[in-house]
């Protein structure tokens, strides 16, 4: 019997599927040609992906994925073991929460514009939540807010361990299905276990060698949290390599400098040297943040990024 549903876990080596026929889940393989047939990723399959399978009748755990719908949407990142490679972290979301904090570990400008990047060129909503307020200075937490909302993005002020910020958090989850992310060490598994206490998620200590947070979730696992509410955690990340990007495309997915580099006098200025570059006269009027231009700056130089 072929059923549809909704991919929930990754255990590695198999799958968790979610019928949407009658709810049930199912512990599905894959086809040794299925996970060949024109995947360049290291994970052919990813949590949020709509699958048929085909299941025996009476047995949950001897299923197998036949075929993967198309994703609407995806989030990816550069294979940590496989530089060439890319991983997909999820598909078809309706909300990316980056989960970051100043302090305890701080959180780089730079990791968190190549993630904002990413969403763009995957077309990825993404909210910035801005955790452990509690152990920062007011002046801080404006200062990185400004830095933000001058880009376009939303920013979520909270605390886990003081729940605050939870309640909007939840709202902006009703109906959707919205992925966690970000370093280690940050309070995503502690915010987590606030908006939804039943799923009791291991929290990682903060080293006190490194100051960056231990890993606690080995794959990416959706939760349903209502009828129509899942919640996606992913493994801890500490650094996020691009991929499928030209160079001089970066701009592109940065919506602060891409609204100015239509007044540049050449349509192929990377704001770096150019005379008449309005992006760059946009930095010192204070009208794009330095913060900004700088990660830019530093993703362009980067060698370690590999582009198509």
């Amino acid at each position: 019997m072929i059923d549809t549903g909704l991919l929930v876990k990754n255990n590695g080596s198999s799958y968790v599927v979610e019928s949407f026929s009658n709810g049930k889940c199912f512990t599905c393989k894959i086809k040794g040609r299925f996970r060949l047939n024109n995947i360049k990723t290291t994970n052919p399959l990813s949590v949020g992906d709509v699958v048929d399978f085909q299941c025996e009748e009476n047995s949950e755990n001897d299923s197998v994925i036949v075929k993967i719908h198309q994703r609407r949407n995806y989030i990816v990142r550069r294979s940590t073991n496989l530089s060439k490679e890319a991983h997909i972290i999820a598909s078809n979301l309706d909300n990316v929460f980056l989960v970051i904090s100043l302090s305890s570990p701080h959180t780089s400008y730079e990791f968190i514009d190549r993630f904002l990047v990413t969403c763009e060129v995957y077309k990825v909503p993404v909210i910035i939540l801005l955790n452990k307020i509690d152990l920062v200075s007011d002046e801080m937490i404006e200062e990185f807010v400004a830095v933000y909302k001058k880009a376009g993005y939303q920013v979520v002020l909270c605390s886990a361990t003081e729940e605050k910020g939870i309640d909007e958090i939840n709202k902006l989850m009703e109906g959707k299905i919205s992925l966690f992310s970000g370093n280690s060490g940050v309070g995503k598994s502690s915010i987590i276990n606030a908006i939804a206490p039943e799923l009791d998620l291991k929290v990682g200590d903060v080293s006190d060698h490194h100051n960056k947070g231990k890993h606690t979730t080995t794959f990416s696992q959706m939760f349903k949290l209502g009828e129509k509410s899942y919640l996606v955690d992913t493994p801890g990340i500490k650094g996020f390599g691009l991929i499928d990007l030209e160079r001089e495309e970066v701009g592109r997915y940065f919506p602060d400098l891409f609204k100015y580099s239509k007044e540049c006098r050449f349509n192929n200025c990377t704001h770096t040297h150019e005379p008449a570059c309005e992006v760059r006269e946009a930095v010192k009027r204070g009208d794009i943040s330095t913060e900004r231009y700088e990660s830019y700056l530093k993703i362009l130089d980067n060698g370690e990024d590999k582009y198509r």
